[in-house]
């Protein structure tokens, strides 16, 4: 490469491989994906953490992780520990992945002590890899988006 082709890519070079493991180390410490949610979730047994919904109440009936809890972010500071083990870890989820309604809630929960993590893709993600959902009339559940999930294996290999 010379100075004047700059790839964008390296434009900024890669950080030192001991570095890049601890950012993604952190990274996984703060986040968990919808695979492997709902793999815990359907797991047969306890999970070891609750999956909090931060929507509002209108998305909340529009669809929902079964057996989550609903707890929109703005009332978390009021109603947290009525619904809440600071013992159990908690995995808030939004719409999606153009939404931070997950990223404050977890933000508002971890300011009151609770241990928590993101998920990653939020309930759009969960409704895209085929997993079931509830609403208001029932359980559903859609075909799985082959630009999400893998058409013929149970996981993508991650």
């Amino acid at each position: 490469m010379t100075a004047t082709t700059v790839n964008p890519v390296l434009r900024v070079a890669p950080a030192a491989p001991a570095e890049a493991a601890a950012h993604f180390r952190a990274s996984l410490a703060f986040h968990a994906d919808v695979s492997d949610v709902a793999a815990a979730l359907g797991s047969g047994g306890d999970a070891g953490f609750v999956v909090l919904d931060s929507r509002s109440t209108e998305s909340w009936d529009q669809g929902h992780i079964p057996g989550a809890i609903h707890l929109p972010t703005a009332l978390i500071a009021e109603q947290a520990e009525q619904l809440l083990d600071k013992a159990v870890p908690v995995v808030t989820y939004c719409w999606g992945p153009g939404c931070n309604g997950a990223t404050r809630a977890a933000l508002a929960l971890a300011e009151l002590g609770y241990r928590v993590k993101e998920m990653l893709g939020g309930f759009e993600y969960w409704v895209r890899e085929g997993f079931e959902y509830e609403t208001w009339e029932g359980r559903e559940r859609r075909a799985s988006d082959p630009l999400t999930a893998p058409v013929d294996a149970e996981n993508c290999g991650c």
